[in-house]
């Protein structure tokens, strides 16, 4: 139970402070090019670092694979509903100003915020797919056979 206790203190620290960081690069992620991908890309590094300190286990206790199964479907929706909503409303697909047709400029913002926000989404749930496919794989050789 008390096996690499600093690194279990450090990391339950640490795993926080990453998450955080990747909400702060995800909701200011709009001002520089792919805010949504990198947002999503240290989210799920958090997530890993956990996984790879705790177990694979307890990481899936918190961040369950069938919950990220759901958000790569769920990130994608947010994506194309924001071009369904532009379509409907008389627009171009993708058109953020149809999200405030009297004020583009507010329009450009929230339609760019939603947009990223549902590829980060998309892109924590892709990342922990294929680290939970590929952690749970049963190994062909022993450690000892290295």
């Amino acid at each position: 139970m008390y096996h690499h206790l600093i690194l279990r203190v450090v990391t339950r620290a640490l795993v926080g402070i990453i998450i955080l960081f990747g909400l702060y690069v995800q909701f200011h992620g709009d001002y520089s090019p792919g805010g949504g991908f990198r947002a999503g890309v240290i989210v799920a590094a958090g997530f890993i670092l956990y996984a790879i300190v705790m177990g694979l286990g307890q990481a899936q206790k918190v961040f369950p694979f069938w919950l990220a199964q759901k958000l790569m479907a769920i990130g994608v929706l947010i994506y194309a509903l924001v071009g369904v909503y532009s379509l409907i409303r008389g627009y171009e697909y993708l058109d953020y100003n149809a999200l405030a047709p009297h004020h583009h400029k507010h329009g450009q913002h929230y339609g760019i915020l939603i947009v990223e926000f549902g590829v980060g989404v998309t892109v924590v749930a892709v990342i922990m797919c294929v680290f939970y496919c590929f952690a749970s794989r049963t190994p062909h050789m022993d450690d000892g056979e290295w």
